[in-house]
């Protein structure tokens, strides 16, 4: 029972802000469908509504010996009435698109690759399903590779390959085949590193959707948050620390084959490369695995979650202008093992290139980052019991119009079909009754715009949050029945609805 000390439905008033929009974009209450005009028989014997007659069983005009023909529709041949009241709009003046609304994406946290590109992905960026080529399901976790990877693997093959020139120029053209390799045992290691969040997530019961190789690197896709500050900070911890036992492991067989040999150049590359990953993911800012560390001891420190969040997505800005300036001037001065350039030359251009895409990556993840807290402060506010649209019970033979008139009354916006001992068995879509005339409304019983329920569309009126999004993800529709824990009737929720408290939701500030 609610508050007010009523039935425990929901109340008419109690989503005004989330009803359909008019023609013209603003909101307005349900207004009480007009009637009076529309012809019926008289009601049977068992005191139900009378039946409206289908205008085409009734001849052009009236009889006028009193005999039981229904009488013509006013608005038929003869004309409307010389002075016709104005029809009240009813609630259902917009129709909604055909298919079901964009449904919200619920939010996931992902743990990045070598370059960080992790962190939570926002609604509007996630992909589908697939995202490339599937090449496997370790653990149960499906593995992309990303079409850009591809890209990387050629530019890798190549530049590697110039290099291998000066090592071994002996190789001839076979330096390139030398050079794939060393890009297909890379990118194993970045699954290796991926592989590795995947796990401690599985051991955390976080369910992860895939894995991904892609542009820079890869990302682990998991869809629900750490509880506590520790788990987040194991979490983030594990994929740096295979990819240094990596560096470790190539190092070892170094010791074990002759240097300046093919298998030698190539376990130094990747200890080297293994290396870099490692450090650079340990950097404290988001969306590195570094800054997600940073956000577990500060989280840990505050108590609160979006105060680490925050902090770590700008320190994660504050590394992508450093790796913008930084990058090319240590790159010119051979601090980074090579030889110092001069300013101006095509390796210059390719080091402030590489720059600027490592330091929009780091700034994406973390506006990002960001984003996804402020989404996940404001998700306990979608709440299945708020959302709802009041509704009222029809049975399957009742003429729509005389169903819009009985929740017009009652002050509702659904209708639910039910059996003759009052059990639910479809929901009525908004979209279908929109689609049907007003002139045809009395001839059309509402079984025949039902969608029947299926047991994803029942749902408590409990749910809120992202457990809420999960619910309606997993079984997608336009509307859903809403039901107590005694199994009565709460109403009805409509996808729509939820979509558009998503975005108000997003819009406010945190």
């Amino acid at each position: 029972m609610d508050e007010s000390g009523g039935s425990g439905r929901p109340q008419s008033d109690g989503a005004e802000d989330l009803r359909p929009h008019g023609t013209d974009g603003s909101q307005e209450p349900a207004r009480p469908v007009d009637t009076a005009r529309e012809p019926t028989r008289p009601a049977d014997a068992a005191g139900g509504p009378g039946r409206p007659a289908d205008p085409a069983d009734a001849p052009a005009r009236p009889r006028q010996d009193g005999a039981d023909t229904p009488p013509a529709d006013p608005r038929g041949p003869e004309g409307p009435p010389p002075h016709p009241e104005p029809r009240p709009r009813t609630s259902f003046t917009k129709a909604p698109p055909e298919e079901p609304p964009a449904e919200p994406r619920r939010p996931r946290a992902a743990s990045g690759g070598p370059t960080g590109k992790g962190g939570p992905v926002p609604p509007k960026a996630q992909k589908g399903p697939g995202g490339g080529l599937l090449m496997g399901r370790p653990f149960g976790v499906p593995v992309y590779v990303a079409p850009s990877w591809f890209l990387v693997a050629a530019l890798i093959t190549w530049v590697f390959g110039d290099q291998l020139d000066r090592v071994l120029p002996e190789l001839g053209g076979a330096r390139y085949l030398v050079s794939l390799f060393f890009a297909v045992a890379f990118y194993a290691s970045v699954l290796v590193h991926e592989l590795a969040h995947t796990v401690a997530a599985l051991r955390f019961k976080l369910p992860v959707r895939r894995i991904q190789l892609q542009f820079f690197g890869g990302v682990s896709e998991i869809e629900k948050e750490s509880e506590t500050p520790g788990r987040e900070f194991v979490l983030a911890f594990v994929g740096p620390l295979l990819s240094l036992v990596l560096a470790g492991v190539f190092y070892a067989g170094m010791q074990a084959v002759e240097p300046g040999t093919v298998p030698g150049v190539l376990l130094a590359g990747l200890m080297i490369s293994n290396l870099i990953v490692a450090v650079f993911n340990l950097l404290p800012g988001l969306p590195l695995d570094g800054g997600r560390m940073l956000r577990a001891v500060v989280w840990k420190i505050t108590g609160k979650p979006m105060s680490g969040t925050v902090a770590a997505a700008w320190v994660g800005r504050a590394l992508a202008i450093s790796v913008l300036i930084g990058l090319p001037l240590l790159n010119q001065s051979g601090a980074l093992g090579g030889d110092a350039q001069d300013i101006g030359g095509m390796d210059t251009v390719t080091d402030a290139l590489l720059a600027a895409i490592l330091a929009a990556i780091i700034w994406t993840g973390a506006g990002n980052s960001l984003r996804m807290a402020r989404l996940r402060e404001h998700l306990p506010e979608l709440r299945a019991r708020t959302l709802t649209r009041r509704a009222v019970p029809v049975e399957t033979d009742t003429p729509l119009s005389e169903a819009l008139r009985r929740a017009n009354d009652a002050g509702a916006r659904a209708l639910v079909v039910v059996d003759a001992d009052g059990d639910p068995m479809s929901v009525v879509r908004e979209a279908a009754i929109v689609s049907v005339p007003q002139h045809r409304r009395p001839w059309v019983s509402v079984g025949g715009l039902a969608q029947d329920i299926t047991e994803g569309m029942r749902i408590s009126a409990e749910l809120a949050g992202e457990e809420l999004l999960d619910t309606l993800r997993a079984t997608p529709a336009t509307e859903y029945l809403v039901v107590e824990e005694s199994g009565e009737i709460y109403g009805v929720l409509s996808a729509a609805d939820v979509e558009r408290a998503f975005v108000k939701a997003m819009a406010r500030p945190s």
